[in-house]
């Protein structure tokens, strides 16, 4: 660390707070393994970042290798991990490649060989791989350090950290297959996107299953086998079946791990079908929860449900944050688990009791034939929502007075709207925020040392409508909307983003913010637009709008936040103030939680920037690295910094001139892209 007084202060902070000292690696998914996505490096501050350069980009081939048809079924999510003097990650085929940390150079790569024909219901995907080190076994001993991964075609393999051959003594010469419970539909209907997590010598996993297919689905089991044999150690089903015809509410999400608790926290999802509930009545306990199970036998320890009966499609999709917090009361360890929403439940760790107020407010009703909705709904009171969660037809957005707006205000007015936690309805009904809005997948980030939490957000608007059963006899849905057929529920649905006649979102700008929150005092510090239309509309034009965010941040102690966005930058923002100080040109939008390493004196922050599909960007199979300039080296072109928040934009005026000039191009462009789940 370049600043001797910093680094004393800093360390200073994190031993009287009794919080172990984070190290310069980045040995877990989540940073550590409580998710907290904070880097103790320095060496980049706000001061010298606009000296960052690209230090190098590795390509995995898979553009070159693999059909247009099966890349345009891809998001690449992963983050690297910086291990065993590597930095080691997934690609969206879940083969697990090596790099040398300083060149991006490759060491060495293992192929699971799974089939491209499968169609998985999340696309392929892999967010991330796992580390372990078996402390049993002798220093040279293969596979004493591991690598762990889960596939899209519902594997758990384990692989030496050293050479990527895989380990022999681990279920069948490497990998065990996990049950799936009953039949499945197709194979993709089942799989495994997100890391797996370690504590002490358990390997835990969960599964992404397709969402609104059946009511009978496979259960959403959680699965724990023994780190060295692969042996069956213990499962837990997040849903209590007593009177209850579902198939899962599985944890798709990270999760995170206590080591010195045994304790491993699951953020469990929504109950199958997502938008009816009429034959799984009462609250649907262990789903839409934060659930601690002791990870030893799979015992639940405690559990907090943040929606009761979901019909909204409102899981937990965020990483449960482990931190220690300065409540005002004293310091203690929680929980922090952002949602969908844009709620912040804190929770204490040994209890799972909120640390501050959380009231049982009543929420709209009047669902569905046959449905059971909560009368109440959780909302947390010392911590603000990070997003607004209501919009009316006067709050739609247009370009093109009357016309684009008129659109999107006839749209929003035609669908039911009472506001958050409206049901859905066989009018229509506004869900806002939208099913993969508020903090999805790339979770919240929290510094220890000022105790800030940071979390980038979306905005969309949701049209949900129920499709009575005997009208899907020969049903197409409209373009541009998803069509789940919910078998054995009355209903069918549609579900579509509001979009214009232009396809820009109907509700007015930023699409995506950072924002920053003083947990303490119950209050947001500043907010900040992410991302803008540059590699979207024509000519380039870079509207101030900020793209949708399911992607996460990584904070470090040098003062700097870095994210990705739907355009293809990495960017760097003041943590202090929130303004954005610089643009790393990317070849693709990196749609993946950035991280931070030192490697021979010099600190990188590195991304995945392979696009994602659902989203329309432009498909990739890059992992990019900056670091700062060395002597005699200067920043590239595409590489910038801001002068003012907000970035590098056209001016109002030539910029509407550009969008009645390219009407029809702008159509032609955004009609390719929706945002959809995550």
């Amino acid at each position: 660390m370049r600043n001797p007084v910093r680094l004393f202060t800093f360390i200073v902070a994190i031993l009287c707070a009794g919080i172990p000292l984070p190290t310069s690696a980045w040995e877990h998914w989540g940073g550590d393994r409580g998710g907290t996505r904070f880097s103790p490096l320095n060496q980049i501050t706000p001061d010298n970042v606009g000296n960052l350069v690209r230090a190098w980009e590795f390509r995995t081939g898979d553009l070159d290798t693999r059909a247009p048809e099966v890349m345009k079924r891809t998001k690449f999510q992963a983050t690297p991990l910086l291990v065993e003097d590597s930095l080691i990650f997934c690609s969206p085929f879940n083969e697990v490649i090596a790099l040398d940390p300083g060149s991006g150079a490759q060491k060495w790569r293992y192929d699971p060989k799974i089939s491209t024909n499968q169609r998985p219901a999340n696309r392929y995907n892999c967010r991330g791989v796992a580390y372990w080190v078996d402390d049993k076994a002798a220093g040279t001993a293969a596979c004493r350090v591991r690598i762990f991964t889960g596939t899209n075609d519902a594997r758990v393999i384990a692989i030496d950290a050293r050479s990527g051959i895989p380990c022999a003594d681990f279920g069948a010469n490497g990998e065990i297959k996990v049950e799936t419970g009953m039949p499945l539909d197709w194979p993709g209907e089942f799989q495994i996107t997100s890391a797996p997590v370690i504590i002490r010598d358990t390997v835990i996993v969960g599964s992404a299953i397709a969402d609104n297919r059946r009511v009978e689905a496979p259960p959403g089991m959680v699965r724990a086998f023994d780190a060295r044999t692969g042996r069956p150690r213990w499962s837990f089903d997040p849903l209590v079946h007593s009177g209850v015809v579902a198939g899962h509410a599985n944890v798709w999400a990270p999760m995170s791990v206590d080591e010195e608790r045994g304790l491993v926290f699951l953020p469990t999802s929504s109950p199958s079908p997502d938008f009816w509930g009429g034959k799984r009545p009462g609250n649907n306990d262990y789903a839409n929860s934060v659930v601690a199970l002791r990870a030893e036998s799979g015992e639940r320890a405690w559990s907090y449900q943040t929606v009761h009966h979901d019909v909204w499609d409102y899981d937990l999709s965020a990483q449960p944050t482990l931190s220690r917090i300065d409540t005002g009361e004293g310091l203690r360890d929680v929980v922090i688990q952002p949602t969908k929403q844009g709620f912040v439940f804190v929770l204490d760790r040994d209890t799972g009791k909120p640390v501050w107020p959380v009231e049982e407010r009543a929420v709209p009703q009047g669902g569905a034939e046959g449905e059971q909705l909560s009368p109440t709904q959780p909302f947390p009171t010392h911590v603000p929502p990070l997003l607004s969660q209501q919009i009316s037809a006067d709050d739609v957005f247009g370009l093109i007075p009357f016309w684009d707006s008129g659109a999107c205000r006839a749209k929003v007015a035609s669908a039911r709207n009472d506001g958050i936690y409206t049901p859905p309805s066989t009018q229509g009904t506004v869900v806002f925020p939208m099913t993969g809005g508020g903090v999805n997948w790339g979770g919240a980030a929290f510094d220890p040392v000022n105790q800030i939490l940071y979390a980038n957000i979306s905005r969309a608007i949701h049209i949900v409508k129920l499709i009575p059963r005997e009208a899907t006899q020969g049903f197409e849905p409209p373009p541009g909307h998803d069509f789940g057929r919910q078998q054995g529920a009355p209903f069918a649905m549609t579900r579509a983003v509001a979009t214009s006649p232009l396809g820009l979102l109907c509700n007015k700008p930023p699409w995506g913010e950072m924002v920053a929150v003083d947990l303490k005092a119950g209050k947001i510090l500043w907010r900040s637009r992410v991302g803008t239309t540059e590699d979207r509309a024509p000519l380039g034009i870079a509207f101030p709008f900020g793209t949708p965010l399911v992607n996460g941040v990584a904070i470090t102690a040098g003062g700097l936040v870095f994210t990705g966005a739907m355009d293809a930058y990495l960017r760097a923002f003041d943590a202090r103030s929130g303004q954005e100080l610089w643009q790393g040109r990317l070849p693709v939008p990196g749609v993946a939680n950035p991280m931070t390493y030192q490697w021979k004196g010099e600190q990188y922050v590195a991304i995945g920037a392979g696009g994602h599909s659902e989203s329309g960007t432009t498909i990739g199979d890059s992992v990019v690295a900056f670091r700062l300039a060395r002597p005699g080296e200067t920043p590239s072109l595409r590489s910038r910094t801001i002068d003012r928040p907000g970035g590098r934009f056209m001016s109002g005026a030539i910029a509407v001139g550009f969008v009645i000039v390219m009407m029809a191009m702008l159509v032609w462009r955004w009609r390719r892209s929706r945002v959809g789940r995550a």
